[in-house]
């Protein structure tokens, strides 16, 4: 699975860097993904996560790098999906922020049911839906603070596409995908924890 993964990780890095829309945008969008990379790549042996992590997080990354390429609001199929559905905009940049919390409460799950960092479940899910959505609201002072840095080069990168409630919508879908990543894979996470033995 490790060369899988990396073989897919690197194709898809090396296909969004290619003529992305804005080189500014790409590079903004792709630094997490590779500093995730980075971070996997220097913790395999010493903390290997499940196969579930790996894979959620491989496709949170791909996420990341298509919205480089073509920037979040500008994505094609999203665009097709605009017209057919009726949207206002492209809705691709909420796909992302739902990511941005799905993926990581699976991570936050595996770090605090590991190191027993937290006791009882109940209490386990209000900490990780919590730094979900800490870690959101974080990225967005993130993406602010490149506005504040660049100006109009930060456009693409926000996305905002006119939206005045851009900033709350995304945090408020990092935090249904908190609660929704919790709902869904918290028993076949369970199951994987098992076989790895904690």
């Amino acid at each position: 699975m490790k060369y899988l993964w990396t073989a897919i990780f690197i194709a898809a890095l090396v296909w969004s860097g290619i003529n992305p829309k804005d080189h500014f945008t790409w590079f903004l969008e792709v630094v997490p993904a590779i500093i995730a990379a980075l971070v996997l790549l220097f913790t395999y042996n010493s903390f290997r996560l499940t196969p579930l992590v790996y894979t959620l997080i491989l496709i949170h990354s791909v996420i990341l790098m298509i919205g480089g390429h073509y920037t979040y609001a500008e994505v094609p199929f999203f665009d097709s999906l605009k017209d057919i559905l009726g949207w206002s905009r492209n809705n691709y940049d909420k796909l992302g922020h739902f990511a941005q919390g799905f993926v990581p409460a699976l991570v936050a799950r595996e770090i605090v049911v590991r190191k027993n960092i937290i006791r009882g479940s109940a209490w386990q899910a209000f900490f990780i839906i919590s730094f979900c959505l800490g870690f959101s609201a974080f990225y967005e002072l993130i993406e602010w603070w490149v506005a504040l840095a660049t100006g109009e080069n930060a456009e693409a990168f926000l996305g905002t596409q006119g939206y005045i409630w851009d900033t709350q919508s995304d945090m408020g879908l990092a935090l249904l995908g908190a609660i929704a990543g919790l709902l869904c894979l918290s028993r076949l996470h369970d199951r994987q924890l098992k076989k790895i033995g904690n």
